[in-house]
């Protein structure tokens, strides 16, 4: 029987390229996100592979109980969850925030992570895997960064609780850290200002989402007694969270 994974923010950026990597390995998947459509190309996509598609947000609690209680019988057993579905809004001093901009991010970053983790995991046995996607901001505060690192940083240390409470259970959690990767991230946090978000990545060579995606695929597929407890990754071009060699 196939390996089931179920994998949050499938519709773009890194959310989908790992659910394209997972399906390759062999895994079956359950994909979530918001954007159905979005959703439906990825089955198409990655076909033959069986896949089941969820809609909802994160930040829905009831949305989200809802969603995973009507699994079918065949997706019920998960071995696999990737915590990738999260948000960044807006770049400004602490004093300057947008309230809303707060919400949003601590309530997808955070909320809708333990709201998933909770739903799933009575349908995780020994052996199940769980990666979160943090952000090196969860490690490294930068200027402005001020809610979204606190948010990456709570992701960084539920990742470590999480790993303590199940252990007993057999179930494996790691986070994966990723510096600059050039997905729909910055358009997100510009709120659509193309010109801001292309200035992100000018004279850098960003990861791509599929190098973020092989490295969990590699994560999760290694042998049962191996954990790859946190992982940070970076494009060549980049130190720390605010130090890019640009080109010019």
């Amino acid at each position: 029987m196939k390996k089931t994974a179920f994998v949050t923010g499938a519709s773009s950026g890194i959310g989908r390229a790992t659910a394209v990597a997972l399906a390759a390995a062999g895994f079956q998947l359950v994909v979530t996100g918001r954007r159905r459509e979005r959703l439906e190309e990825l089955a198409q996509a990655v076909a033959p592979t069986p896949v089941h598609i969820l809609t909802f947000d994160v930040r829905d609690r009831a949305a989200v109980e809802a969603a995973v209680a009507e699994l079918p019988a065949e997706f019920q057993h998960l071995d696999v969850l990737i915590n990738n579905a999260g948000n960044a809004h807006g770049l400004a001093p602490i004093q300057e925030g947008d309230v809303a901009d707060w919400d949003a991010m601590m309530d997808g970053n955070v909320k809708g992570l333990l709201y998933v983790s909770r739903a799933v995991l009575p349908h995780m046995g020994e052996g199940g895997f769980i990666v979160n996607l943090g952000s090196i901001a969860g490690h490294e505060a930068y200027a402005n960064g001020n809610v979204y690192c606190a948010s990456k940083a709570a992701v960084s240390m539920l990742t470590r609780t999480m790993r303590i409470d199940l252990l007993p259970k057999g179930i494996r959690v790691a986070e994966v850290a990723p510096g600059m990767v050039e997905t729909e991230f910055s358009e997100v946090r510009f709120k659509g200002d193309e010109e801001k978000a292309a200035n992100v990545y000018k004279g850098v060579q960003p990861l791509r989402a599929e190098d973020v995606a092989d490295l969990i695929q590699f994560i999760v597929t290694r042998p049962p007694h191996v954990q790859l407890a946190e992982v940070i990754i970076f494009p060549a071009a980049q130190a720390a969270a605010a130090t890019v060699r640009r080109e010019a």
